[in-house]
């Protein structure tokens, strides 16, 4: 791993978590980091997350959710015990981390920000996320990657595309057995 060492790598290796590393080329014109990554690793979406740092309540927090998904703000606040969140400035996030847009871990930032993990990821036996910089993602197990950052785990991802309407009504669907609510979809 010698050149490709990162904090979050570092972090890893001296909890004794064991993760593999992936590493692609980065194509610097495209800005859907996690959808990059998904497709250069072969990988489905929806065990690839993206790190998103929002505030909630003037707080900075970072929410970890599948780069086929969105972040619900509303969940997000609510499990940081919180009434509003707002996702946080480029700038701000960067400055926190220590990492760049694109390539922010959730593990092995600067400023220990609190993480919540999107309950979807517990279903595999292993997750990807960024290894802290562009074109490298770690692979580990969700609990693993929990416990490496400390995380909470929590509903807080949505489908891409889903108001926050739509998104409650075709989880009301599911939980009645009916499926999904296609009214709404």
């Amino acid at each position: 791993m010698a050149g490709r060492g990162t904090t979050a790598t570092m972090a890893l290796e001296r909890a004794k978590i064991p993760f593999t590393l992936h590493e692609y080329a980065h194509d610097p014109r495209n800005e859907s980091y996690g959808t990059e990554a998904s497709e250069a690793l072969g990988v489905p979406a929806e065990r690839v997350f993206k790190t998103l740092v929002a505030e909630v309540d003037g707080a900075l927090v970072t929410g970890v959710v599948p780069v086929g998904g969105q972040l619900d703000l509303k969940a997000l606040a609510a499990a940081c015990g919180g009434k509003k969140a707002t996702m946080a400035p480029v700038a701000a996030a960067e400055r926190a981390t220590g990492y760049v847009a694109g390539g922010i871990s959730p593990v092995g930032q600067r400023k220990r920000l609190p993480v919540v993990v999107d309950a979807s990821a517990m279903g595999f036996a292993t997750v990807f996320c960024s290894a802290g910089r562009r074109g490298l993602e770690i692979e580990l197990a969700p609990a693993d990657l929990v416990r490496a950052a400390s995380a909470t785990v929590a509903d807080i991802g949505r489908q891409a595309g889903l108001s926050r309407v739509d998104y409650d009504a075709s989880d009301v669907g599911d939980h009645h057995g009916q499926g999904t609510d296609t009214r709404h979809a």
